[in-house]
């Protein structure tokens, strides 16, 4: 470096020029200052601004472009002809100075008075320089905060389970965890880390996997990558296979299993199938008491051969004690199988009405269930033909060109309790929590429709109530109590439900350029004493949940009653790392207010929601990076303070061990063994009187309140105005008839 800094000076050739833009931003910090200003020379020193041992930095000035040897000096842009002088004390002494008395001088006059082509390589640099140290500013800003930074605590997992498969889902329900992997699925205890059984008797991979908590009862629904769904129940550390709902003998007619869903309780299943080009929602009642009574009394033969698998299973377990449960589950153990209760289709593209009038139109419906799904209109083709038209002419230019197949509508379903938002009948008596409902939106509506479980194979598949939205939804979430939904819209719109009360919360938007991608509720916990501390007892009309948006950030919705909803900013997507996008969220149960954070750089942060900061760090015992296309395979424990995260390293080449073998590892995190987390543990929860006292201090304000009631009253009276509308539209439907006749006659 100091050879190059003995060069003539004058103009540098482009060639020269480059070379030593190279040396300048890969010069290494090994070199110290004093030994580069001892090899040079005196005239040469003035040259060298500053060099930054922290970082490849090394700043100078380029030599006269005039051939001087002498540091060319800098002139203001504005300054004064002659001699300055200090002027009076007072203003009205100033001499009144003349325009003519100033003069301006351009300091790239000299630049510009270089022939071609020197004055374009002049340029050329110097834009080259100034590029090169806006980069080097933000490398050494970006290291520099990264050096002066607070890193959090960094933990590493508390046990490694080793597998001898690549896991490709997991699941976690009470003590047990489920992997899916190659040709079945395994289940480990949480607490030991240890192996209980396994079920492996497919020739293809299991890509995931749905477990419902039944009580003491656990329900299993792993799908296959041939698109197959079975269902098993997990009874006494004991696997029983219940059915395959989409298998069949003739390959021709086999359908494809996207999605499942299985309601609180494991009362209902729904499953979402393809086949034939068509698409459709098939939904099941399942009869859990009827297996409960079957496992509970068995023959003779199987309980003998049951206790003796299970002996067999708290014992290593082996090949031989999996393949003889397999075979006492497939020969022995009938369980009834699951009813079947209707099949949901897309709803049919809003085309020419075939009515002749409207009285036609009123006779078809029925009630006022269905009402908004355009299904029942009286628009004719000429109509939808001449606003197609006015379409096409307004945006022809973007119309033009090849356009893909549009694929077909995937849909998105939860199972919701019985509630104010929508009346059932009477007669119809379900437990308090059991599901009732099935709310469903199809990729690309606007309608969220719900439809009753309260019906019969003959019974005609309507939707008994519709919410239309003003954009297409494209996420939602309902929470674990099933007491609050959120629908999000293609523009950035979240509309918030509170289903046990029956109102919505309000309707908040994003950032302008963030759309939703995900949203997960939070267990509502309040703030004392800088604590996040969940109250004893189930809050009503309060709900937060977290939303990552498409551009990697993380935001905050809160929601308390008849007050309008809040949103706040936890973590901004960060445009000087990429590495550190945040690729997946996960709220901790256990944890209040706390939310896991996952990166592509494979680094996982807890987040303290109420401060917006990290509390600490987790890392795996080797490093590991995740691809750009990849999402982190993890499940967070609501039954146990911990979470499990698979092995996810790029190369296969570091999984190896010593004898060449992949290892496939998953690492378990264990929040009970950290100090830190370990007294926020203890005190998690607010005793109710606390709590009382808490919102007393934050009164409602008296208008609030009285709308509060207001709805709470119009609830009530929903019932009554549900048979009033029935009359209503049986009205309809005589006088309509009525008036179809008396035309025909005429």
């Amino acid at each position: 470096m100091s050879e190059e800094l003995e060069t003539n000076s004058g103009l540098l050739r482009p060639r020269q020029a480059y070379s030593l833009l190279m040396r300048v931003i890969d010069y290494s910090p090994g070199e110290e200052l004093r030994d580069i200003t001892s090899k040079a020379k005196p005239a040469q020193t003035s040259k060298l601004f500053r060099v930054s041992q922290k970082s490849p930095v090394l700043l100078f000035t380029m030599s006269s472009l005039k051939g001087s040897q002498t540091q060319k000096k800098k002139r203001n842009i504005y300054t004064k002809r002659g001699r300055l002088e200090v002027p009076s004390p007072s203003e009205d002494d100033w001499p009144k100075d003349d325009e003519a008395d100033y003069g301006f001088w351009d300091v790239d006059r000299e630049l510009d008075s270089l022939p071609q082509p020197y004055r374009m390589i002049n340029k050329l640099v110097n834009l080259l320089f100034n590029r090169s140290w806006e980069m080097i500013e933000k490398r050494e800003a970006s290291r520099e905060s990264e050096f002066t930074g607070i890193q959090p605590t960094i933990y590493p997992p508390f046990v490694e389970i080793k597998l001898s498969t690549t896991p490709h889902c997991m699941a976690i329900c009470k003590d047990y965890l489920f992997i899916g992997g190659a040709k079945g699925f395994s289940v480990y205890n949480v607490c030991k880390a240890t192996q209980i059984c396994a079920w492996e008797k497919l020739k293809v991979d299991v890509t995931s996997v749905v477990v419902t908590d039944m009580g003491n009862e656990i329900l299993i629904a792993p799908l296959d990558e041939t698109g197959i769904i079975r269902l098993f129940y997990f009874y006494k550390e004991v696997l029983f296979l219940i059915k395959a709902i989409n298998e069949v003998d003739d390959t021709s007619k086999q359908t494809t299993c996207l999605k499942a869903e299985v309601s609180h309780g494991a009362d209902f299943a729904a499953f979402l199938l393809q086949g034939a080009g068509d698409i459709w929602l098939d939904v099941y009642k399942l009869p859990k008491e009827a297996w409960l009574r079957e496992l509970e009394h068995p023959t003779n033969a199987l309980k003998k051969r049951g206790r003796a698998a299970q002996l067999n299973n708290t014992d290593a377990t082996t090949t031989d004690h999996l393949e003889m449960d397999a075979n006492v589950i497939k020969g022995d153990a009938k369980m009834s199988l699951p009813v079947y209760l209707m099949k949901i289709k897309p709803l049919k593209p809003i085309t020419g009405t075939t009515f002749k009038s409207p009285l036609e139109v009123f006779a078809k419906i029925e009630d006022s269930s269905g009402l908004g799904s355009g299904q029942n209109h009286f628009i004719k083709d000429s109509q939808w033909e001449q606003q197609r038209a006015v379409f096409n002419a307004t945006y022809k230019k973007y119309l033009e060109g090849d356009w893909e197949e549009e694929p077909l509508s995937v849909a998105t379903f939860h199972f919701l309790p019985l509630s104010s938002v929508f009346a059932m009948p009477t007669e119809v008596k379900s437990p308090s929590g059991a599901a009732c409902l099935l709310g469903v939106y199809w990729s690309g509506s606007h309608n969220f429709l719900l439809y009753s479980l309260n019906r019969t194979l003959k019974d005609k598949v309507d939707p008994e109530g519709v919410w239309p939205c003003a954009a297409p939804i494209v996420a939602s979430a309902v929470s674990s109590s099933c007491s609050d939904l959120v629908l999000a819209c293609e523009d950035g719109v979240l509309t918030l439900w509170n289903l046990a009360e029956g109102f919505p919360y309000g309707v908040v938007a994003l950032p302008e350029g963030c759309l939703c991608q995900s949203i997960h509720f939070l267990h509502y916990f309040v703030v004392r004493e800088r604590l996040n501390m969940y109250p004893e007892e189930p809050v009503k009309s309060k709900m937060k949940c977290v939303v990552l948006g498409t551009d990697a950030s993380i935001h905050l919705v809160t929601a308390t009653g008849t007050q309008g909803p809040t949103i706040s900013v936890l973590v901004e997507r960060s445009r000087k790392h990429v590495n550190e996008t945040v690729c997946a969220v996960a709220p901790v149960p256990a944890l209040p207010g706390m939310l896991l954070i996952f990166s592509w750089d494979g680094s996982v942060r807890l987040m303290n929601v109420a401060k917006a900061e990290p509390v600490c760090a987790f890392a795996l015992p080797r490093p590991h990076r995740l691809a750009a296309a990849r999402k982190p395979v993890f499940v967070v424990s609501s039954h146990h303070p911990c979470f499990l995260l698979r092995d996810d390293r790029l190369d296969d080449t570091e999984r190896k061990d010593a004898a060449g073998k992949i290892r496939n590892s998953i690492f378990y995190f264990n929040f009970e063994a950290h100090a830190l987390l370990e007294e926020i543990l203890e005190s998690c929860l607010i005793p109710q009187s606390d709590f009382a006292s808490h919102k007393a201090a934050f009164p409602v304000l008296s208008l609030e309140k009285r709308c509060e009631h207001f709805l709470q009253d119009s609830f009530q009276k929903l019932g009554k105005n549900t048979v009033r509308e029935q009359e209503h539209w049986t009205r309809l439907r005589r006088y309509s008839l009525m008036l179809q006749k008396g035309g025909s006659l005429k």
